[in-house]
């Protein structure tokens, strides 16, 4: 299968700020003011890194912001495009990495690229946190259906890159437009609780209105935990809409035991969306016919509680996930460091003691995007 690139326009980068500098550390935008006023111009070979296996995201980001953003003003002020004279290989969004493995190379002038360190290590460090714990996410249900659902545990400006850095690992349901922006698609959700408190608490009622306004490729999904009475309430909306019904969703509250759960307590946990609710609303389901209709879960879902419950064969569809795509363990900070110098028309060794040059076959030069 032959990968691809996002091309650099999708991003909708600063790109004006970003020549500038201004999202960069200072010292890298004094380093390239030195070697201006110097008028010395050295050829140099940037590598990138990072020091855990993880599953690699931020790549194309990265390259279109050394794409639209390398180069150089003139006197007058005029930009001038720097990509052309330099030669930068790269590893693809959604590659398996291992620590210290080289992603991403850069050779040139250096002053052409020295303010851009800063940006594409930012892009690289946190969509590559989200693709990895995503891919743990996407693991652990083994085969079910992922929903990206943390829109709303961070700020809104990250939505479309955290979105596809989850859609590059196998999580196929976002929660925003935003997104599923660079792939094309859009958002999907439930009824939400607040929908349903403003047709009086009637989970019914609501979701019929959702339908009643969704087109025929919207999933119908209702939220059926309002009255904490999970069974109940997933019958009455099945025996109103029918086939209209993709599916209920349980997020019974942490602090809360549904009602279906009150004569079985004793012997486990029974707070907040557990095995055994999910089994209840599962017979009760097929009980009437309603085999069709999906069990969705959500609610503090995690990769471990998540391989807990396809462990005991659990009857869950599809686990809706939100701050678990932030909070996993795991950290993907990037480092760049220059490799060699060239002189005299030959590359030379030249770094910090500790970070030598580590040259990956697996690179690919990047053409221009």
């Amino acid at each position: 299968m032959t990968k691809t690139r996002l091309r650099p326009q999708i991003f909708n980068l600063p790109v004006e700020k970003m020549r500038d500098g201004y999202y960069s550390d200072t010292y890298f935008n004094r380093a390239r003011r030195i070697l201006d006023l110097d008028g010395y111009h050295p050829r140099m070979r940037m590598q990138v890194f990072q020091r855990s296996a993880a599953v690699l995201c931020g790549i194309d980001e990265a390259l279109a912001i050394v794409r639209l953003c390398s180069g150089h003003s003139d006197a007058a002020g005029t930009w001038h495009d720097g990509w052309g004279e330099l030669r930068v290989s790269a590893l693809f969004d959604g590659d398996t990495i291992e620590p210290y493995e080289t992603v991403m190379t850069i050779e040139g002038d250096y002053s052409l690229y020295a303010h851009l360190e800063t940006c594409y290590l930012g892009v690289l460090s946190r969509r590559t946190r989200i693709a990895t714990n995503a891919r743990a996410i996407v693991a652990a249900a083994d085969g079910k259906q992922v929903l990206f659902f943390p829109a709303r545990f961070d700020h809104h400006l990250v939505q479309t890159g955290d979105g596809y850095a989850a859609y590059i690992s196998g999580a196929l349901g976002v929660s925003t437009d935003a997104n599923a922006e660079w792939w094309g698609a859009r958002g999907m959700g439930t009824v939400p609780h607040a929908l349903i408190a403003a047709y009086g608490g009637d989970t019914v009622l609501a979701t019929k209105k959702f339908a009643d306004c969704a087109t025929d490729d919207v999933h119908v999904i209702a939220l059926v935990d309002f009255d904490n009475d999970c069974v109940t309430t997933s019958l009455n909306v099945s025996r109103a809409l029918g086939r209209r019904l993709w599916g209920v969703r349980l997020d019974t509250s942490g602090t809360l035991v549904d009602r279906s759960i009150w004569n079985e307590m004793g012997t486990f946990k029974p707070t907040g969306v557990i095995p055994q609710l999910v089994w209840n609303v599962r017979r009760a389901l097929d009980g009437e016919g309603f085999q069709y209709v999906k069990i969705v879960v959500s609610g503090g879902f995690s990769p471990e509680r998540i391989r807990e419950f396809e462990r005991d064969r659990v009857p869950v569809d599809a686990y809706a996930v939100g701050s678990a795509f932030f909070a996993h363990s795991g950290r993907y900070d990037f480092t760049a460091d220059i490799v060699a110098l060239e002189r005299d028309g030959a590359w030379h060794e030249c770094h910090k003691v500790g970070r030598p040059e580590r040259p990956n076959p697996r690179l690919q030069l990047v053409a221009d995007l």
